[in-house]
């Protein structure tokens, strides 16, 4: 019997409560995503001295820092950013606070799914940007974070899983991985009277349904997911770099759309 040692998804940080690893997801077409090759983090201006030597040893080469001009202008970049090959891509998207969400304490994840779909829709150059990036093998192991880690992150992520063909379900199932963040991170708070501005509980929410949503209804949009990361700007040949290099060796990379994103969780009409 042959034993394999899985790396731990999420990394324990002093003052990160968001970081993990992309790695370990199967796809539709029997590969798995590579892990310590691509990470998702909240904003990573808060990496301390103490973490120093455990952020090093990840190999980290790329930081795609998503976050407003104004919001790096105000917290910082990660320290010692000059390490790294850092890439500041703002999508442009409207402010949430134009589209206040539910008050009732429902409807979370419709309400997030819209503000995803906004961000597709009005950031999708800055999303191909993202993605080029992260296409480029060169760029590895790389690094991508928000504010969060749950929103704009959330949104390059699972479009990055589901160009790879991992199913809608596991997507949601990281994107939800959020919630446990939000808990350490309002814990951490509490203990260290840090600032934290008074945001409706929907800003905090990650319901997996969210995620569900919005690749279903990106899909009905564009037709997939590869033809909305083509319409953004996303090159073929940048398509075939992200496979290439995230997924494992077994079998052959898929060439066109993956599996799962021509027929993600059963949904009809993804081409």
């Amino acid at each position: 019997m042959t034993i394999v040692d899985t790396p731990p998804r999420r990394l324990t940080f002093s003052a990160l409560f968001n970081f993990r690893d992309l790695g370990g997801y199967r796809t539709g077409g029997g590969h798995t995503v590579r892990w310590r090759r691509l990470f998702r983090s909240d904003s990573l201006h808060r990496l301390t001295l103490a973490d120093a030597a455990a952020f090093d040893a990840l190999g980290i080469r790329t930081v795609i820092d998503l976050r407003r001009v104004t919001e790096v202008d105000r917290d910082g970049r990660v320290p010692g950013h000059d390490r790294f090959a850092y890439h500041h891509i703002e999508p442009m998207h409207e402010l949430w606070e134009a589209t206040p969400p539910p008050t009732d304490g429902t409807g979370h994840a419709r309400w997030l799914a819209d503000r995803y779909l906004d961000l597709a829709r009005d950031g999708a150059g800055g999303i191909a940007a993202a993605l080029a990036v992260i296409a480029d093998p060169d760029s590895a192991p790389v690094t991508v974070h928000c504010v969060a880690g749950k929103d704009r992150t959330g949104v390059v992520c699972a479009v990055a899983l589901a160009l790879l063909g991992v199913a809608d379900d596991e997507i949601a199932v990281d994107y939800a991985l959020s919630a446990e963040a939000t808990t350490d991170l309002l814990a951490w708070v509490a203990e260290t009277g840090a600032e934290l501005p008074d945001l409706p509980p929907a800003y905090f929410a990650s319901p997996a349904e969210a995620m569900r949503l919005f690749l279903a209804e990106l899909r009905a949009a564009y037709g997939s997911v590869e033809a909305y990361a083509r319409a953004a700007g996303l090159a073929p040949a940048q398509l075939a770099a992200l496979r290439g290099h995230l997924l494992d060796a077994t079998g052959p990379v898929p060439a066109g759309p993956a599996a799962t994103d021509r027929d993600a969780a059963g949904n009809d009409g993804a081409g």
